[in-house]
């Protein structure tokens, strides 16, 4: 037996399409227009400042970026931030999770009463950096990874999903002489690959984009990342104020700030290209019971 679509069904669908695409379009748009600016030379963003196909065909942009020391250097300490960052985040994460969600540890109630909190009252920048200052973190790497060590939400979803493995494999772990750590690690651990695999592109994207931090307690423009280097560029190409000569001793072409924009934006898109099959059953992990 065919089932044939209603005129109001296929209307619906016509319509539901070409609204989907026109969200894709505006979506895309921006991201063409950057790469294709980025390929095209001065003169040509001169001429035409919106491309969606480089008119002069150049990858001088990009020569520029990686001839230069500073540029490369910054996206270096990106790629270090994100790495270092991102293990001791999803260590830490489940190390703190999982005697929370199995362990009878005393005071639970009231170590998860302070997560939360956390949660609802955040503090503010003064105080950040009052703390950052008084732990001498300043100028060092490790002020844009210590603080934001633990995403509440993300270890209460850890917490969470650990509580609804079933106990028998614990017990059943416990008799062959597993102690915490094994199971953890031998057991728990295994069967969360998508949790772990989503936060850890969330931790990823997170520690990639880091900007408010590194603004606020790097001064060293040797330890800049590539944030902090593009919004540096994005004031010399606009001639702007408070722009200093840490990444050009000269106004920077157009080009040049959108080669940047693709160099600290394409690398975190790819990552999420690879990872975003385990969105899904690792975003619903862990959210039922609390």
């Amino acid at each position: 037996m065919t089932y044939e679509k209603s005129i109001g069904s296929r209307l619906f669908d016509i319509i539901n399409y070409v609204v989907l695409l026109l969200f894709a379009m505006v979506t895309i748009l921006p991201f063409i227009h950057i790469i294709a600016g980025s390929l095209t030379t001065a003169e040509g963003l001169l001429q035409n400042s919106f491309v969606l196909i480089p008119t002069d065909f150049t990858l001088d942009a990009y020569r520029y970026i990686f001839s230069s020391d500073s540029i490369a250097n910054s996206l270096l300490i990106t790629v270090y931030i994100t790495a270092l960052g991102t293990l001791f985040n999803l260590v830490f994460t489940v190390l703190t999770a999982y005697p929370l969600a199995r362990n009878p540890i005393m005071g639970k109630k009231l170590i998860m009463f302070l997560i939360v909190l956390t949660i609802v009252f955040r503090p503010g920048m003064i105080p950040n950096f009052i703390v950052v200052k008084s732990a001498g973190l300043l100028d060092s790497i490790w002020s844009l990874i210590i603080p934001s060590l633990i995403s509440p939400f993300y270890l209460i979803i850890t917490k969470n999903f650990f509580q609804q493995l079933p106990k028998e494999l614990e017990e059943s772990a416990k008799i062959d002489g597993y102690n915490d750590l094994q199971i953890l690690f031998r057991i728990f651990l295994p069967l969360s690959k998508p949790m772990l695999a989503t936060f850890s592109l969330f931790y990823a994207v997170a520690n990639w984009n880091t900007f408010m931090p590194a603004l606020l307690y790097i001064n060293d423009s040797t330890k800049w990342p590539i944030q902090i280097m593009l919004r540096q560029i994005v004031l010399l190409a606009a001639g702007g104020a408070g722009a200093s000569d840490a990444a050009g001793e000269f106004a920077v072409p157009p080009s040049v700030k959108m080669a940047v924009i693709v160099v600290a934006t394409l690398p975190i898109m790819l990552v999420y290209m690879l990872l975003q099959k385990y969105f899904v059953s690792g975003l619903m992990v862990g959210s039922v019971k609390g």
